[in-house]
Order: structure tokens, then C-alpha cells, then sequence
């Protein structure tokens, strides 16, 4: 471009030129240096502003290049989203059933039935069972009464009889409030299966279904919350029962210990009883036979 510029401004200078030496030989013409002078800076400015627009032109050129490679990333990027999608989409509109056929019954807790009521006394046990309501009163109805009043002669036996006929009266007693709690939390656990087991059909029928508002990324999410919660109510159900199976079975164990601390507090004792009371008896037996025969 520089070069092209060059030799315009060399035919312009010979042609300036040449009016001078037609003038020097009485051609009529007469050479302006000003003018001359005038039309170089004119070709000067000319070739600034041409080279100025050639960069400006390769500017432009590395915009749009750059354009179009932020345009080429913004496609990619946009046909991945797009593949991402349709893949979940397709995923989540998938046929029911793929999966139904592998759901299986449920096994919720049975509500009991009544068999016999023969005595009167079983059916509130029984509903007890099925409701947790009035599960105190109930259980009492069918087991052995029992005495607010102490055995006769308590106060008069030793201390440690005291003890023992105390550690057996307690173990009676907590295992009547042990076995009261299981009873009325196995029956909550029953009156609850109605509303849980609606809430489990209604999850699962969402589930299954094919409204596309039911296939939203939102509402699945909403079910698998669902889901959980419902899962973590029931694992803190089977963690209260867990509890009171561990309370029946300390009531349990505390029933052997106070049997074996008996034995050894009976035989720890029962030397000194025979030498006190058997023995002389069945020496003085023996004496009397002796002298009999």
C-alpha cells in the first residue's frame, strides 16, 4: 500500500515538474513551489488516513473473529444443555412400566381381629392394641390384679428379706409400665398405618404418573423429600420400638439378677441357719433314737 502511494507521489512530483521546465523554455508556464508544497502535505495526510483505516480495518477483522468464537462456544455449549435435557426429559417420561412391575405388596402392621371375648375382659386389651388409647386400664383388665398393700408381716421380717421381697414388688411393677408402653405404642403404630400407607399409595401414584407437571425437576425433588421424611418417621417408629423391646428386656434380665442374688444371699446364710436351727434338731433326733433302742 506504502508503495502504491509512493509512486502516485512521484508521477504527481514529475508532473508539477514538468510545467516548470516547459516554463523555462517560454512555454507560458510558470512552477509554484507553495502549490508543489500544498499537494505534498495533501499526500502525506492522504497516506496517514489510508493507514489508518487499514488498521482500523484489521481491528474490525479481530472483533468479528472473536466474535464468532465467542458465538461457535455459546453453540456448543447450548447443543450440550440441550442433549442434557432431552436425556433427563426422556428419563423422567419413561414409560410406567419399566418400573411397576417390580413394586411389591405392602407388609404395614395388621390391625388384630377379635376372636373371643370369652371373660369380658380382652376386647379392651384388644382395641388398646389396635388404637394405643387406654392401654393402662386395659392391660390391668387382663392380667393379674394388683395390691397397693404390702405382704402381711413385711415390717417384721429382716432387712435384707425386706429387700428381696421389695426387688421382686418393683420388678412387678415396671414390668407392668414396660409392657403398658408397648402396648400403647404398637397400637399408635397400627392407628397411624391408615394415614401413612394413603400418603405412600398417593407418593407412588405421583410417581408413576405421566402429567407432565408431575414430571417437573421441581416435583421430583418434592417427592424424593417426601419420600425421606416419610422414611425417617418410620425409622424413629422402629427406634421407639427398638426402646421398648430394650426396656422389656432390662425388666427381664433385672428379674434373673434378683433371683441369683437371692440364691447366693440364701447360701451365703445358710450355714449359720442350720447350725442354729437344724442342727441341734436333728442331733437331739438322733439322741432320742439312740436311747429308743
Amino acid at each position: 500500500m506504502k508503495k502504491l502511494i509512493l509512486a502516485a507521489f512521484a508521477i504527481g512530483i514529475a508532473s508539477a515538474l514538468q510545467p516548470a521546465a516547459h516554463a523555462q523554455f517560454g512555454s507560458g508556464i510558470v512552477y509554484d513551489p507553495t502549490q508543489s508544497a500544498h499537494a505534498v502535505v495533501q499526500i502525506e495526510h492522504e497516506e496517514r488516513s489510508i493507514s489508518n483505516q487499514f488498521q482500523q480495518i484489521e481491528q474490525g477483522q479481530q472483533i468479528f473473529s472473536n466474535t464468532v468464537k465467542i458465538a461457535t462456544t455459546a453453540l456448543q455449549a447450548y447443543n450440550v444443555a440441550k442433549q442434557q435435557y432431552n436425556l433427563v426429559h426422556q428419563m423422567i417420561l419413561a414409560p410406567s412400566m419399566l418400573y411397576r412391575r417390580f413394586l411389591s405388596p405392602t407388609t404395614d402392621l395388621r390391625m388384630l381381629q377379635q376372636i373371643s371375648n370369652t371373660y369380658g375382659n380382652s376386647m379392651g386389651w384388644l382395641n388398646s392394641a389396635n388404637t394405643g388409647t387406654g392401654a393402662a386400664a386395659s392391660y390391668q383388665q387382663v392380667s393379674v390384679p394388683n395390691t397397693n398393700n404390702m405382704i402381711p408381716g413385711y415390717g417384721n421380717v429382716s432387712v435384707p428379706g425386706q429387700l428381696q421381697i421389695a426387688a421382686q414388688g418393683a420388678t412387678v411393677d415396671l414390668g407392668d409400665s414396660v409392657m403398658t408402653n408397648n402396648l400403647q405404642m404398637l397400637g399408635t403404630m397400627r392407628a397411624n398405618q391408615a394415614a401413612r400407607q394413603t400418603d405412600i399409595a398417593t407418593l407412588e401414584s405421583a410417581t408413576q404418573s405421566q402429567d407432565p407437571t408431575q414430571q417437573t425437576i421441581m416435583a421430583t425433588l418434592q417427592r424424593i423429600n417426601q419420600a425421606l421424611l416419610l422414611q425417617l418417621r418410620t425409622q424413629q417408629d422402629a427406634n421407639q420400638m427398638n426402646a421398648n423391646f430394650a426396656l422389656q428386656q432390662i425388666v427381664a434380665q433385672k428379674q434373673q439378677q434378683d433371683a441369683m442374688k437371692s440364691a447366693f444371699r440364701d447360701s451365703s446364710g445358710y450355714e449359720s441357719y442350720y447350725n442354729s436351727n437344724v442342727a441341734p434338731t436333728s442331733g437331739g433326733a438322733a439322741n432320742l433314737l439312740t436311747q429308743a433302742y
